[in-house]
């Protein structure tokens, strides 16, 4: 974690970033279950990371994600 020395601005915004994800996703565990828990908390992050991507224009993360739902869904429901 902090190898020693304080850290930095920059890291412990990292950090503390990571340590508030955590949280979401054992509250979302815990008020759903294991499995919709992290399937829920898996959405939230791909809706994140794809509103990012979708920002700087890129569609590619879009397109994969769809086409992993879509074998998910495959998978589950045929």
């Amino acid at each position: 974690m902090s190898a020693g020395r304080p850290l930095t601005k920059a890291e412990r915004k990292k950090f503390n970033r990571a340590e508030h994800e955590r949280k979401i996703k054992q509250d979302l565990i815990v008020q759903h279950g294991n499995d919709l828990g992290t399937f829920y908390y898996w959405l939230r992050i791909t809706n994140i990371r794809g509103t990012q991507k979708f920002r700087d224009g890129d569609t590619v993360f879009i397109r994969e994600v769809a086409l992993a739902l879509h074998n998910v869904f495959g998978r589950h429901a045929g």
